[in-house]
């Protein structure tokens, strides 16, 4: 239900359930969950690609458990009130870079994985939906709020108070996505993409992808006072032989791509 490829410095973790849109069941979760604790301990692993088998990426809970009476809603507090670790939330607090590759339907808590990583490339076959209020669920993994602060608080009304599918073009037109691709490039652009962050030292890559984070969610005054703290403590061990280093390697890099 779930397949994990390593390859050049970054992993490729596809749901794997066709038969049933890729959707949450529980020990799809669990098996989630324990896997990104996992790559992200691995210090081969300096990257992460999300994406699905099939038609979809991922089609959220699945419906079967949650129509279960002694499923994950039957418990007081809801689905996540036994202690189970949310995938969403933990892949939103992954320290390395993630790249959603959105290859058909995201939908509620599938949305909510793909908009968890850092980039979103889609297929042209890709479609968003927010169902939570349809099916009578308030949503668990940051939806309610992630999704206004990325397409501004009406488009995002829009999705959440309807259930309305969101195409692809739509989503790169509202700026939700990244770029949109053919399904036969959807993988070759989203490893590409992840090669070129991976191109960054490590630790630089990992600490400017927390201050992105953490200042997104902060009022822009304490951005910008927290951006200046961590500038002021990057200084401190940087050495202004690697910087040049790197300045001749990004040159050569820009004359290779404007060739």
């Amino acid at each position: 239900m779930l397949l994990i490829e390593r390859r050049n410095g970054y992993a490729v973790v596809t749901l794997n359930r066709p038969e049933a849109l890729n959707a949450l069941s529980e020990p799809l979760v669990a098996r989630l969950a324990e896997t990104l604790e996992t790559l992200e301990a691995d210090p081969q692993v300096r990257g992460l690609i999300v994406t699905g088998t099939g038609r979809a990426f991922c089609a959220g809970m699945d419906i079967k458990e949650l129509q279960d009476p002694n499923g994950p809603l039957s418990r007081p507090g809801g689905l996540w009130a036994d202690g189970t670790l949310n995938p969403i939330l933990r892949l939103r607090g992954f320290a390395k870079p993630t790249i959603a590759a959105v290859n058909g339907a995201a939908v509620t808590g599938g949305f909510e994985l793909a908009l968890a990583c850092d980039l979103i490339v889609a297929s042209s076959a890709a479609r968003f939906a927010d169902t939570h209020a349809r099916v009578g669920i308030i949503p668990g993994g940051g939806l309610s709020q992630h999704l206004s602060r990325v397409i501004g608080i009406h488009r995002a009304k829009e999705l959440h108070l309807t259930g309305n599918f969101l195409s692809a073009e739509q989503a790169d037109r509202w700026g939700l996505v990244n770029r949109v691709v053919a399904p036969e490039e959807l993988l070759p652009v989203s490893e590409a993409l992840m090669r070129d962050m991976l191109g960054i030292e490590q630790a630089m890559l990992v600490s400017y992808k927390r201050l992105i984070d953490g200042g997104y969610a902060l009022g822009f005054g304490d951005a910008l006072a927290e951006e200046a703290r961590t500038a002021k403590a990057e200084a401190n061990r940087t050495q202004a032989d690697d910087i040049a280093q790197r300045e001749d390697a990004l040159l050569d890099r820009g004359r290779t791509q404007a060739n």
